[in-house]
């Protein structure tokens, strides 16, 4: 799987880029402030229908822009496919596929993207919700439709939680309570089998990873933390089912605290993702470099993951697309070189570099220049110039 061809209207500083890319290796060089994380970040956008950098979609529309328009042509298991989404503020986006109209929720799976960027030291060193966010975007990858689980239990997750508010000082009946329960349970069991699935198959390729990006280095684990129940009661395939009939009755047993405070205490926006080096909790245990690490190995297993599975059409070409945005000016040369070795296979890597010679020379590929909001091939330049 590859992104052949980008297209860009009036998408963060690019009023209109088209931007050919080849297999492999492509390093996009500039300084900073120039747009090359744009890029990558419009390749992510189309793969996810969310930034790496940004919560919300309004900063990804140029400045004066009524709504901005990522396109891309995709090769996949030999086949090309036409990819577009656009941006519009204050309506739904929209998008299309080949030629036809789609939801944007449709777009998940077509194209698979993994991004390792600064920002992952928080998988380690941050609060939950990071490594809560990163469970729900493997678990997406991995099953599209859990979007729209996802996307509905953050709705009656809200709603539920503003009954709770209101009943805290209300007398009665509480029939609609034991409704959003249900619903809450219902949703949640199938966002917690989904995590559980996901973080169990990801757990060796994370060992593993580590190992690699930092022989000698100790052992690097995850495993998944709930208070909902003791994970060995549960099957190693524990059903929808069971994990919402655990989570609705300990929403009955926390229910008195949840009316005294007003929030919801129990289900899968509660839990985390446990990231262990050896024996001890690597936030708060691992050094800095020991963190780079055990973020690169989250990011690099959850490559590996992907491409040994064969994706939502079972095609057999879920390698993703790996996007690597800024990562090796953070990194030593030993983990640059692992990483460079780790890599030497993969369909398709692009880089962003402040200078060329951030990467490893092995890794460098076809290099293109990012200059005041245009990209053009470093070759080409270089001939102008003479």
């Amino acid at each position: 799987m590859r992104v052949t061809h980008l297209h860009l209207v009036d998408f963060r500083s690019y009023a209109d880029q088209e931007i050919e890319l080849g297999p492999r290796v492509t390093t996009l060089v500039g300084r900073n402030g120039q747009g090359k994380t744009n890029v990558v970040e419009a390749v992510r956008y189309l793969s996810s229908l969310s930034s790496h950098r940004v919560a919300a979609d309004a900063p990804l529309i140029r400045a004066g822009a009524e709504r901005a328009v990522v396109r891309a042509r995709v090769e996949k298991s030999g086949r090309s496919l036409a990819l577009e989404v656009s941006l519009n503020p204050g309506k739904a986006n929209t998008a299309r596929i080949g030629r036809a109209a789609a939801k944007p929720r449709d777009l998940l799976g077509v194209l698979r993207t993994v991004v390792f960027a600064p920002e992952d030291l928080a998988l380690v060193k941050g609060d939950p919700a990071g490594r809560r966010a990163f469970m729900d975007e493997l678990c997406v990858a991995l099953q599209p439709a859990l979007a729209g689980d996802i996307a509905d239990y953050d709705r009656v997750l809200r709603q539920r939680s503003s009954m709770l508010k209101t009943a805290k000082n209300a007398r009665g009946d509480l029939t609609m309570l034991d409704i959003w329960d249900e619903k809450l349970a219902h949703l949640g069991g199938r966002i917690l089998a989904a995590r559980l699935r996901a973080v169990r198959a990801l757990a060796p390729h994370v060992t593993d990873a580590y190992a690699a990006v930092a022989p000698g280095g100790g052992d690097c684990s995850i495993s998944y933390a709930t208070a909902l129940a003791e994970q060995d009661d549960w099957d190693e395939e524990a059903t929808a089912a069971t994990l919402a009939s655990a989570l609705l009755s300990r929403l009955q047993e926390v229910r008195a605290k949840e009316l005294e405070r007003g929030v919801t205490l129990a289900g899968p926006h509660r839990d985390d993702l446990e990231v262990r080096l050896g024996d001890l909790p690597a936030k708060g245990y691992a050094s800095h470099g020991e963190s780079w690490s055990c973020a690169l190995a989250l990011r690099l297993g959850t490559y590996e993951l992907l491409t040994e599975d064969g994706g939502p059409d079972d095609d057999e070409d879920g390698e993703p697309v790996l996007i690597l945005d800024d990562v090796f000016a953070e990194l030593d040369s030993g983990r640059r070189d692992a990483l460079a070795a780790r890599l030497a296979d993969a369909s398709q890597v692009l880089i962003t570099a402040a200078v060329a010679s951030d990467v490893p020379a092995a890794m460098v590929g076809e290099v293109l220049t990012v200059a005041e909001g245009r990209v053009s091939r470093a070759d080409a330049e270089a001939g102008s110039d003479g």
